[in-house]
């Protein structure tokens, strides 16, 4: 194998960067291309000596008018996301080289080396065949606002990597290479051409259609594509076939159904999203449908077929013209639900059974009379997708803030003469729950829908339980509580969606986010499953959300870890004892200060025996473009889920060693409260936030649908997680990621005793050595001098200097203690790809730093300017791309 493993990756940089300077030079002029060129090699020449040499960068932008700031920044973004496109293209070829190269120590660990592993420990293939049936991996995708690149230059971008791809091809002769460079320049000419900003917030809707794109694009090739991968690497470890219709992954969403917070999330769009995903599941089973029609022309049948369909020359096309009917029956049915209009008539699908049903015919028949091979085509393709996606495409959850359901039950039980269900004590809300759950009469009549003590936000929560009444169980998936506190939380929505009349309810889940409420995890589902009427209806199975967003952004990083890790502990071993399987939910974003780590990492740092074959997570905005965005990335990721989990599950992580559960405790105790002395107890960090960070111009960007803050005004704690992370991470500090655990490893560093045990948890104990290793790897994209720039051009405050002097020898200190616990003099020493990634990137976000702390200044003194406003919201988006990571 080539010792360069990366050179293809800067080939591909460098002729990126090419066609678009020429690009530059056709539509903008020699003159910009001179003054973008000048800055990036001023840039490269600063970053080379060591430090930004801010005075020269400032001479060369200073005099530029708006019209040409404007352009600058478009160049400079454009270049990131070209160096984004090269980035997944090269990780595709990585993927490649892992399938070729296995033992290969510089490319991931997939199924195979899994299998491997399994062997070498003993592990019996009936036991591992035993944990493949069973295994559950539901990915949930969410439509958090952090993708800010408009969904008609994904598809250009999309086109590029394409190209890319032929590009490698050893085959091409001369002239098919210049026919590729020129299509290549005309899709960058046609992506420079294009407004890079979002010009209008999308709604919940618009969000919902761009997940079903994802499906579409994407997803619908890589199921079917991954889990012939996934077999066929279980056939060459020796492994019995799995069942024909096994897949171990399915998909979930929060487009349309997560309305903490976020007012535009009715029951009216949660109802439409239903039924679009409907409709798009149809109109893709039909496009597979009419393939299957084309190729299955053959006349031996089975008995049992040809019973069905009586004689024909034709039979698989009899049964699937009929297919084809139900499924054209159905996507008009959902489409004229949508609109309002009347039902067509016709008989059309209501569960994925029975178009199942039909198409597990034709397979059987086919296999019977000799033909599995065409059975093993294109029909297990659309089985396996079936099975995957259902005939809903996703399974919708719904997520409210419980305040929403306690201030419903208030209303009823005010209308009802009870009194106040909120001032109640929780044995008071319980006993009166669990009496109405067994009670077979209805609670309110019609009446009080017409009250006044029914207003809006009570309507919309009864109205969202009439939506899960409406839906069969087969679209919805779980009911997220969100900031969950107590047992009564859990049967409140139980009620509520008894009050509706839901025949099959929707298993609700809490989800503990703040560190209180992680340490109170255990508690309140001990106390749950001692009511023996809880117990009964989760006999099954229970699932429980573990918030890393809010709680991180509560107690930072690491105590927020740590008490994620111990809350899995406890739940693990409470579910156990009871004898119930229980499914842990991880809200993880992209950002380290989100939960955001390889997927490998992520698995194998929980609490052994926390994922026992089953786990469910959150897949965000940006992260679903990179993991998903393109079919053979997809199947890859899809892969790598199926490989950790079973990994986690058959060779779980020993248990921590007493000695590092109590370096923990005092590690995370130093943690929590260096980072609440800032966050929390510092009167300027809400001032320093909004002045020198672009937090209130963030509100500008149609990034969601969903507002920036809980409450309107409010300190940091009304803040939303993701803006809170984008803030930050826009001026290269990074807070969230690092602040509080700097000050632990100090604190720790100082004695060899300790020292020693922070060194043995790093090399030996997987939880702690990927907070390391995500630690560096932050670290490694934080710049005090960049973060210096908008403080000195945002505020004279003495206050805000004052706190920006402390955050940054506060970085400084962090980035020293990591180098001494690691013994790496550079961050990201053992990184070489990430770390050749961010030097590129540097000379092209460095100028963009600067033009957008420019242009707050100019826009905080004027009541509006459309062009400064653009290049405001190009510098933003592409200081994203640069740092391939928003929140």
């Amino acid at each position: 194998m080539n010792q360069d493993q990366n050179a293809p990756l800067r080939e591909d940089v460098r002729l990126l960067g090419e066609e678009l300077g020429a690009v530059l030079r056709e539509q903008a002029g020699e003159q910009l291309f001179d003054t973008v060129e000048t800055i990036r090699q001023a840039a490269v020449e600063s970053r080379g000596q060591g430090e930004m040499q801010v005075g020269r960068l400032r001479e060369l932008l200073d005099p530029l008018d708006d019209d040409t700031l404007l352009e600058v920044a478009r160049a400079f973004s454009q270049f990131l996301n070209l160096a984004n496109i090269a980035e997944q293209r090269h990780r595709e070829r990585l993927h490649r080289n892992h399938q070729r190269y296995p033992g290969d120590p510089d490319t991931d660990r997939g199924l195979q080396q899994v299998l491997a592993e399994l062997e070498k420990a003993d592990v019996g293939q009936e036991k591992i065949r035993s944990v493949l049936e069973g295994l559950s991996v539901e990915l949930v995708l969410t439509a958090h606002p952090t993708e800010v690149t408009r969904r008609t230059l994904i598809r250009k971008y999309d086109q590029v990597a394409d190209l890319l791809t032929t590009l490698d091809r050893a085959d091409l002769t001369e002239e098919e290479g210049q026919r590729l460079r020129r299509h290549l320049h005309e899709l960058i000419l046609s992506a420079w051409s294009t407004d890079e900003i979002r010009r209008e917030r999308p709604t919940p809707v618009d969000e919902a259609k761009w997940g079903f794109a994802t499906i579409e694009q994407s997803l619908w090739r890589a199921v079917p594509e991954g889990m012939r991968e996934i077999e066929a690497e279980l056939a060459q470890a020796g492994l019995p076939p799995m069942p024909a219709d096994w897949v171990p992954i399915r998909f979930a969403s929060w487009m349309g159904g997560d309305r903490d917070g976020n007012p535009n999330v009715t029951a009216a769009v949660t109802r439409e999203v239903l039924l679009l995903a409907r409709w798009m599941a149809a109109d893709l089973y039909l496009r597979d449908v009419e393939n299957l029609l084309a190729d299955l022309s053959m006349h031996r049948a089975s008995d049992e077929l040809l019973a069905y369909t009586g004689p024909s020359h034709e039979p698989y096309r009899v049964i699937l013209r009929q297919v084809r009917d139900r499924l054209r029956n159905t996507r008009a049915a959902m489409e004229a639900r949508v609109n309002g209009q009347p039902q067509p008539t016709g008989e059309g699908y209501s569960s994925g059974s029975q178009l199942f049903d039909e198409l597990s015919l034709i397979d059987r028949s086919l296999r019977e009379v000799g033909l599995a091979a065409i059975a093993d085509g294109q029909l297990k393709d659309t089985l396996r997708r079936l099975n995957c996606f259902g005939i809903t495409l996703l399974r919708l959850d719904i997520r409210q803030e419980s305040t929403r359901h306690t201030d419903t039950l208030d209303a009823i039980t005010r209308y009802l003469g009870l009194g106040g269900y909120a001032d109640w004590s929780e044995a008071e809300k319980q006993q009166f729950l669990l009496a109405e759950l067994e009670n077979r009469r209805p609670l309110v009549d019609e009446a009080f829908y017409q009250s006044e003590l029914c207003d809006d936000d009570i309507m919309q929560v009864l109205e969202t339980c009439k939506v899960i009444a409406e839906q069969g169980p087969e679209g919805l998936g779980a009911y997220v509580i969100s900031m969950a506190r107590t047992s009564s939380d859990v049967l409140a929505v139980m009620l509520l969606q008894k009050i509706a009349g839901v025949c099959h309810p929707m298993r609700v889940v809490p989800l503990f986010e703040t560190l209180d409420d992680l340490n109170n995890a255990g508690d309140t589902m001990s106390a749950l499953l001692n009511i023996p009427l809880y117990k009964q209806r989760v006999l099954d199975g229970q699932e429980v959300m573990i918030g890393y967003s809010d709680s991180a952004k509560d107690a930072g990083f690491l105590g927020a870890a740590w008490a994620q890790f111990r809350t899995q502990e406890k739940l693990t071993a409470i579910f156990r004892n009871h004898g119930i399987p229980l499914t842990l939910f991880h809200g993880r974003g992209g950002s380290i200060s989100r939960g955001g780590s390889p997927t490998r990492m992520a698995l194998l740092s929980q609490p052994p025996g926390s994922v026992a074959g089953r786990i469910r997570v959150t897949e965000q905005g940006e992260m679903i473009r990179f993991k998903y965005g393109r079919p053979s990335v997809a199947a890859y990721n899809l892969e790598q889920y199926v490989a950790a989990t079973l990994e986690a599950t058959l060779m779980p992580p020993a248990q921590p060693r007493p000695e590092w559960r109590k370096e923990m405790d005092r590690l995370t105790e130093v943690s929590v409260a260096s980072y609440r002395q800032v966050v929390r107890d510092d009167p300027a960090l809400v001032a320093y936030l909004r002045t020198v960070t672009p937090e209130t111009e963030l509100s500008r960007l149609a990034l969601g649908s969903r507002p920036a803050r809980r409450k309107p005004g409010g300190g940091v704690e009304t803040l939303r997680a993701i803006p809170w992370v984008f803030a930050w991470t826009q001026i290269r500090l990074m807070l969230p990621a690092w602040l509080g655990t700097g000050a632990a490893l100090e604190s720790a560093l100082e004695t060899a005793d300790e020292t020693d045990i922070l060194r043995a948890m790093s090399e030996q104990w997987p939880f702690f050595q990927g907070v390391v290793d995500m630690l560096e790897m932050v670290l490694a994209k934080t710049d005090t001098r960049v973060a210096s720039w908008y403080e000195e051009r945002l505020t004279n405050d003495a206050e805000l200097i004052r706190l920006g002097d402390t955050l940054r020898e506060r970085l400084a200190r962090t980035v020293s203690a990591l180098q001494r616990l690691t013994g790496r003099e550079s961050l990201l020493d053992n990184n070489p790809v990430m770390r050749w990634s961010i030097r590129v990137r540097d000379p092209y976000t460095d100028p963009l730093h600067l033009l957008q702390a420019e242009l707050m200044a100019r826009l905080r003194n004027r009541e509006s300017d459309p062009v400064l406003e653009s290049a405001l919201m190009v510098t933003i988006a592409g200081i994203a791309a640069g740092m391939r990571n928003t929140g």
